[in-house]
């Protein structure tokens, strides 16, 4: 077998994230558990107006994101003034939503799952107006690891691989390793990992499996510890180093089958291309569970494509065979 592996990002199902405007989709997801309750209870004990605060708080929502986007004199004052008004007003929210809580009720599951997701939505809801706080008002840099980029889909992260377009994609990785024959041998979604750590893993699942002659990475899965492990069972490994290369490894990637092998790497970008255009560049589905069911229904398909294409391809040989054979 010859291997080449790459990866690319499934974006998410999600819109671009601003600390603004996931604190309004955390408030109007409580604001609808609310409505909820309210529709198949009539009424809801101090949520006469719940309608006016998801007017007000969307309306003020918007305020931070003009004033950021516009330019002109005292900017930073203005925008924070509009967040403080903003927190304000969510925070208000907040303590009603913590008052009101212990009174909503509950008389069956169904009840119990809206409290929950209210009770979820809310916790949410306090970790954005601090972090708006902290960044906005008091002009603190938040760790990325405090950061949410979707509430909706909590697990999409925020890569950037360098590319100067898209410069940032909302998603997960997916690393695929594919034959001569275009057809993808193993897939995984990646979990807040780089290329190069998931080496050793892949590694221990494709060569019990394969007889294995050669092995392509790009520069993003390199890392001494991994060339030294793939050498021990792969008689030709192509990956290039990251950085200055001393002689003897210059020499190395200067060999006329590292060269080849090399070139060969890029065929693996085609079926990244077909993934992509068969529906696999955006997941719809909701959930991290259904988001790596839809990855691997997607690596199926676009092999079973390729199997296809190969038999029509020989059914089509032969029949011109026996044409000519006529």
């Amino acid at each position: 077998m010859h291997l080449k592996t790459d990866s690319f990002v499934v974006e998410s199902n999600v819109h671009f994230p601003a600390d603004y405007n996931l604190l309004w989709d955390c408030m109007r997801k409580c604001l609808d558990m609310i409505v909820k309750l309210e529709e198949k209870y009539g009424k809801v004990t101090g949520w006469r107006k719940s309608r006016y605060w998801r007017s007000e708080l969307k309306s003020m929502m918007r305020q931070p994101g003009r004033a950021s986007g516009s330019g002109g004199k005292n900017k930073e004052k203005r925008v924070k003034e509009v967040a403080a008004i903003y927190l304000h007003k969510s925070g208000l929210l907040s303590e009603k939503i913590k008052q009101s809580l212990p009174t909503l009720p509950i008389r069956d599951v169904s009840d119990l799952a809206t409290v929950l997701l209210l009770e979820y939505y809310h916790l949410l809801m306090n970790k954005h107006i601090d972090l708006i706080d902290r960044r906005l008002l008091k002009g603190e840099t938040i760790p990325q690891e405090e950061k949410m980029f979707s509430v909706f889909e909590p697990y999409t992260e925020w890569i950037n691989k360098g590319k100067p377009r898209p410069n940032v994609e909302l998603g997960k990785k997916v690393n695929i390793t594919t034959d001569q024959y275009r057809l993808i041998v193993d897939c995984q979604t990646m979990d807040h990992q780089s290329d190069s750590e998931i080496v050793i893993a892949l590694a221990d699942r494709l060569t019990s499996i394969f007889n294995t002659g050669s092995w392509s990475f790009d520069k993003g899965y390199w890392h001494s510890d991994n060339k030294a492990l793939l050498e021990t069972v792969v008689p030709e490994v192509i990956m290039p180093k990251k950085g200055k290369c001393n002689q003897t490894e210059s020499d190395r990637e200067h060999q006329k089958i590292f060269k080849k092998l090399r070139n060969k790497h890029s065929a693996v970008e085609s079926n990244i291309h077909s993934l992509e255009t068969r529906g696999l560049s955006r997941c719809p589905d909701r959930g991290e569970s259904h988001f790596t069911r839809y990855v691997a229904w997607a690596v199926c398909a676009c092999n079973l494509y390729c199997i296809g294409r190969k038999l029509q391809a020989d059914y089509k040989r032969k029949e011109l065979l026996l044409k000519r054979a006529a």
